[in-house]
């Protein structure tokens, strides 16, 4: 949980540091993971290339074009989910299927060469500061197939136990009431002693 706070305060600190740089028009972007960003990167001046630069001290290159050449560089990381609109030099970088692994900021730097080839470095508007918070998914519960096949299997041991227990009970009532029928003793009628009374009497 630590680096987390950790994580949090360094891009505080690098949202400062970008807002407060030589660059207008700084932004800081929160994605969620799985989205897009559009970088735009702008110049006024006439410029020969264009990098696209990540991290606080720039030491990441993500795209690469030079005036002449149509065909942009994209580095690796970034290859299959970064495309380009626009006429050179003002550019749209598109960054797809963002990821964690994306927070940082990227940096819209111009090069042109002077008289005596050398380079010399412009800081073009539309650089950002990306936040790419992290996608929670809802755990999805998955099922083995011989897991699922054990359902039908445990339905019809549990149908077939309650009917064995349904018959069990109903037999035992029957037996029951026929023990009680059979154990019943039979009232005969005796009038023997009221015969003999009788005929003590007549004599």
């Amino acid at each position: 949980m630590s680096a987390v706070w950790v994580r949090l305060a360094v891009l505080l600190c690098l949202s400062s540091t970008v807002q407060s740089g030589p660059a207008a028009k700084t932004e800081v972007l929160w994605k969620d993971a799985g989205g897009f960003i559009t970088i735009q990167c702008r110049c006024e001046k006439d410029q020969d290339m264009l990098y696209v630069k990540k991290d606080l001290n720039k030491n990441v290159d993500v795209f690469f074009r030079q005036k002449e050449e149509k065909k942009a560089t994209i580095m690796k990381g970034f290859q299959g989910r970064l495309q380009v609109a626009g006429s050179f030099p003002n550019l749209d970088i598109v960054i797809k299927n963002l990821t964690s692994a994306d927070t940082g900021p990227f940096w819209c730097v111009y090069a042109s060469m002077n008289n005596k080839t050398d380079l010399i470095y412009t800081e073009g508007t539309g650089s950002v500061l990306l936040v790419v918070a992290a996608s929670k998914k809802a755990p999805t519960a998955t099922c083995d197939p011989s897991t699922q096949s054990l359902v039908p299997v445990s339905v019809m041991i549990l149908a077939a136990v309650l009917l064995c227990i349904i018959l069990g009970f109903l037999i035992w009532c029957i037996k029951k009431k026929t023990g009680r029928t059979a154990t019943k003793p039979r009232r005969v009628p005796n009038n023997d002693v009221y015969e003999d009374m009788r005929a003590t009497l007549r004599r």
